[in-house]
């Protein structure tokens, strides 16, 4: 006789996995701010700007950014400058990943 599933530890396990998720998520933005030097803005104006790309219908506008964002990734010392400079901790910044946060939220 097979043994029964355990609905309430397989539920658990995917409440963990996705808090983990939602932690990393939150953790590579903070680090894409830092990279990028948006760190030096205050709260409210990287709050607005946010909002301003976030509604942002204009295609072109918004392929111009993704571009200057591949370009910002892609030119490794500005951020391995970057993020020596503004992160004491030593973490390091994984370029594909907030990209693809970016990307994948429709906010690139």
């Amino acid at each position: 006789m097979r043994k029964p599933r355990d609905f309430d530890a397989e539920l658990k396990a995917l409440e963990d996995k996705a808090r983990e998720l939602k932690n990393r998520k939150v953790q590579q933005l903070g680090e894409l701010v830092i990279a990028s030097g948006a760190d030096q803005l205050s709260t409210d104006e990287l709050a607005g700007a946010l909002v301003a790309i976030a509604e942002a219908n204009d295609a072109t506008k918004r392929e111009a950014w993704a571009k200057r964002g591949v370009m910002f990734f892609e030119s490794g010392s500005r951020r391995a400058a970057s993020a020596s400079q503004r992160n004491p901790r030593g973490a390091q910044v994984q370029p594909g990943n907030p990209q693809s946060l970016a990307s994948g939220s429709g906010s690139a």
